[in-house]
């Protein structure tokens, strides 16, 4: 599709959305579907700049799954505000987590891992009977949910390298990476949970055909450095993330990596694994992120530390202005990471909606 030049009308406000992550998100007279343009990002091809998680991705989490119970991670059409994800449980491998009021989500209790050592794992870990979860009464209860016009993001908590970590605690997972004693029963592990993964998104995609793409987790750092090395990341996590994200890919949907810490050296693995967009963090440099890898993966950048929430009109403008010149690109499409909405104001938006849209039209207006 050409991307037509942007014409000022656009500006209009057709609406206003309260968003999850915070803030008063003003939609304007778009020249397509938001759907549309998330598709359009993800052939690398955006008409304006998405706002992700923040407004135009529906975040979805479904009850079904035992981990987003565990996790205190439901978001789908059973969600009630206030009421839904305040307990823990047990996951889909029957591990159990504890709510933490506090943190506002859920862990393992530490210390009492349920296997020591990675030659357990065939041994002890009892795979999930997806004939046993109840999708049909899921899909009825997620008809609504998932036909609201936006781009339906599911969410699949627990990859690989975390799913590690809820067996083992996060000690025993690293070393169980590294240890040549270990590593061939991690590898197996991770097979077989790879192949696990892709009959489970298979019933995703079955019983919820609304579904535009996935947003899998798995960390590998702190905000110092990575866990683990590129090396051992190639190695022992790569390969099976790919199998995954390549039947995603054969199945034309979108597959986005949430992976938290300083990854710098890590973002050609996550090339490799063949995802299609990352959003990082703030403590990397946003910059050299961009001009190295932007051409080969869809990056997500916040303007986060230029604004407060007594920014002038004229301060938001400019975020959105410097926001648009160093990352929209038309050869290197981004989107806007969720995480500064409660800041941003109807100048921000508005801003940051034209200064993309000229810019992803190659200059037209």
């Amino acid at each position: 599709m050409d991307r037509p030049a942007f014409d000022p009308a656009e500006l209009k406000i057709a609406d206003r959305y309260r968003s999850a992550f915070g803030g008063n998100v003003p939609l304007f007279s778009y020249p397509v579907s938001i759907r549309e343009n998330c598709d359009l990002l993800a052939k690398k091809r955006p008409m304006w700049e998405s706002l992700g998680f923040s407004y135009d991705y529906i975040l979805f989490a479904p009850r079904v799954n035992p981990d987003n119970v565990a996790r205190a991670f439901i978001y789908d059409g059973t969600f009630v505000p206030g009421v839904t994800n305040k307990t823990g449980g047990l996951d889909m491998f029957g591990i159990e987590w504890e709510y933490v009021p506090t943190a506002g989500g859920s862990m393992v209790k530490p210390g009492d891992p349920f296997i020591e050592d990675a030659c357990e794992i065939q041994e002890k870990v009892v795979w999930p009977d997806l004939d046993s979860w109840d999708w049909e009464t899921s899909a009825k209860a997620n008809e609504t949910y998932l036909n609201s016009g936006r781009y339906n993001m599911c969410w699949l908590l627990n990859g690989w390298y975390e799913r590690l970590i809820s067996f083992m605690d996060f000690e025993g997972a690293a070393i169980a990476l590294f240890d040549e004693d270990q590593k061939d029963y991690v590898k197996e592990f991770f097979e077989q949970l790879s192949e696990f993964y892709v009959r489970l998104l298979d019933r995703y995609l079955t019983y919820y055909p609304q579904i535009d793409g996935f947003y899998i987790h798995d960390d590998w750092g702190s905000q110092r450095d990575t866990f683990f090395s590129p090396d051992i990341a190639e190695e022992m996590i790569v390969p099976y993330m790919k199998t995954v994200t390549d039947f995603l890919h054969e199945k034309g949907k979108f597959a986005q990596l949430h992976s938290c810490g300083q990854l710098a050296k890590q973002v050609p693995n996550i090339i490799k694994a063949g995802w299609d967009s990352w959003c990082p963090q703030v403590v990397l440099d946003a910059d050299d992120m961009y001009a190295k890898y932007g051409d080969k993966i869809i990056l997500g950048f916040a303007p986060e530390g230029e604004l407060t929430a007594d920014s002038t009109d004229e301060q938001q403008r400019e975020a959105a202005r410097n926001f648009a010149e160093r990352f929209c690109d038309p050869e290197k499409p981004t989107l806007l990471s969720a995480g500064g909405g409660q800041v941003y104001k109807d100048a921000f938006y508005e801003e940051l909606y034209k200064q993309s849209r000229i810019r992803y039209a190659g200059g037209k207006q």
